[in-house]
C-alpha cells in the first residue's frame, strides 16, 4: 500500500508564536517529525501541509515534499485536521498522485522517531484495520479523579478507590504522536481521536509540544 505521511504545519499558532519553526534542540520544531518519517522508510511521500511560504522552504530543506500550499480556510484557528487532510488528498489526486494509507504525524511530537513509526504501521498491518493512534499510559489514575460541582465530588469511575494502586489495570490516553488510517474510509466527519486501534509509546516518549515551557524545559534538558 502506498503511505502519505502528512505533517499539518500551519503559520497561525496563537499560543506559542511560529512554534512548528522554532527551536527544539538546536532544530526546527517540525524537522524532526519530517526526518523520523523520512527514516521510518515506510512513507511513498513525507509531505508538510502548510500555509506559509516560509515553512515550506523550511521543510523543503529537511526532506519534505511541498507541492502546494495549504489553503487560507483550512488553516484557520477553528479548522480541524481533517480539513486540510481531505483537502491535501484532493489536490494530490489533480496532480495523479493517489495513496493507501494517511499517516498523520503532528510536529508537535519531536520525540516520536523512525521506529515507533515504522512497529505503529506493522501493528496497524497485521490487525488489518481501519485506523490506528499512538496512546501512552496516564500518570495519574482515573479512579482517583473527581468532578466537583458546589463543592460536591463526584467519582469519574463508579469503582471503589480502597483499591491498592498496584491492583489497578491500567489506563491509557491520546498521546497526538501518530495516526494511521486507511484513505477509502475517510471523510470529511472523521475524527482522528476516534481511531480504534492503540500503538503504546512510552510517557517520556510521548511529549507534546503545547506551551512556551515545553521549550524551555527541553533546553533545560539538553
Amino acid at each position: 500500500m502506498k503511505v502519505l505521511a502528512l505533517i499539518p504545519a500551519r503559520s497561525g499558532s496563537k499560543g506559542v508564536k511560529d512554534k512548528n519553526i522554532r527551536l527544539f534542540r538546536g532544530l526546527p520544531l517540525m524537522s524532526h517529525t519530517i526526518t523520523s518519517a523520512l527514516k521510518s522508510g515506510i512513507c511513498d511521500e513525507v509531505f508538510v501541509c502548510t500555509d506559509s511560504e516560509d515553512y515550506a522552504l523550511i521543510a523543503k530543506e529537511y526532506g519534505a515534499s511541498v507541492p502546494f500550499l495549504r489553503s487560507e480556510e483550512s488553516a484557520r484557528d477553528e479548522s480541524k485536521s481533517i480539513d486540510c487532510v481531505m483537502e491535501s488528498l484532493e489536490k494530490y489526486k489533480s496532480l495523479g498522485k493517489e495513496f493507501d494509507v494517511l499517516l498523520l504525524l503532528q510536529p508537535t511530537s519531536p520525540l516520536r522517531n523512525a521506529t515507533h513509526i515504522k512497529k505503529a504501521y506493522e501493528l496497524f498491518l497485521s490487525c488489518n484495520c481501519q485506523s490506528l493512534t499512538s496512546v501512552c499510559e496516564v500518570n495519574e489514575h482515573p479512579l482517583f479523579m473527581r468532578t466537583l460541582q458546589k463543592n460536591a465530588l463526584s467519582p469519574l469511575l463508579e469503582v471503589s478507590s480502597s483499591v491498592r494502586r498496584q491492583d489497578l489495570p491500567p489506563y491509557y490516553r491520546l498521546n497526538g504522536a501518530i495516526y494511521l488510517n486507511l484513505i477509502s474510509e475517510l471523510s470529511l466527519q472523521t475524527s482522528f481521536n476516534d481511531n480504534t486501534i492503540g500503538y503504546v509509546m512510552s510517557r517520556e516518549d510521548s511529549l507534546d509540544i503545547d506551551r512556551e515551557e515545553d521549550f524551555q524545559d527541553q533546553r533545560e534538558k539538553k
